[in-house]
């Protein structure tokens, strides 16, 4: 009876592989002296004074946070993606491109959540600048002039240009490194955005609605994990075409 009750809770297949999660590394952690003691229940045990995490543990938890992002996508609600370390700015570029998401990869911009109004404005003159150097409206500026827009626009893109078609606060946002970016974490808490995060055993992951314990440093992590979050978004809306 119980094993019945677990099938028919059971999240729907993601196929995950826990050989495939081993060799891209999820498993590695922090060294041991950088514990967050509430990763504690996500720990199997250490190797070389560097903790392992329980992949049986990580497979659920990923599981959950696909199962999850496919009811956001089948609702049609807006799923942003964060993840602004040197080694992974790429990676989240893909992923957003080729599911048509909002992302960020560069910095978090204070107020992105919390004051959107603001932030919006800032958006809607970036496009509006961005359009008229795309007619040759800036041309009958002096070169001096021209090169401070232009100047302007590239600061402009390196902040805006993945949210630049954001027309409201997204509904959920996934975070590649809660720790790094803790302050798109808070935001997202205070307005009531559902957070998706990896958590490496040096972060907190009550921080996350849905914790994905998994190392969030190494590029074969966040690939694996990234590229299972894309393949759900996809399938998805295929079914929805």
């Amino acid at each position: 009876m119980t094993e019945k009750i677990k099938d028919e809770k059971n999240i729907k297949d993601f196929n995950i592989n826990l050989e495939e999660m081993s060799l891209a590394g999820l498993h590695f952690g922090h060294k041991t002296s950088r514990i967050n003691p509430k990763m504690e229940p996500y720990i199997s045990g250490t190797k070389n004074n560097v903790h392992i995490i329980d992949l049986e543990k990580t497979k659920e938890k990923l599981e959950e946070a696909l199962d999850f992002i496919e009811k956001l996508i089948l609702e049609n609600k807006i799923l942003i993606i964060v993840g602004t370390k040197i080694q992974h700015k790429e990676l989240v570029k893909n992923l957003a491109e080729s599911c048509d998401l909002p992302y960020i990869n560069n910095r978090w911009v204070g107020g992105t959540f919390t004051n959107f109004n603001v932030i919006k404005k800032r958006i809607n003159y970036f496009k509006e600048l961005e359009n008229k150097k795309a007619k040759g409206e800036l041309e009958k500026y002096t070169k001096k002039e021209r090169l401070i827009f232009d100047k302007e626009l590239k600061e402009l893109e390196l902040k805006f240009k993945g949210i630049k078609n954001l027309e409201r606060i997204p509904d959920a946002i996934f975070i590649v490194d809660i720790k790094k970016d803790h302050l798109a974490a808070k935001e997202a808490r205070r307005k009531g955005v559902k957070i998706i995060a990896i958590s490496d055993t040096n972060c907190d992951p009550t921080l996350a609605d849905y914790p994905i314990p998994a190392n969030d440093d190494a590029i074969s992590s966040v690939k694996y994990i990234l590229e299972k979050v894309a393949e759900v978004i996809q399938n998805t809306k295929k079914k929805l075409a």
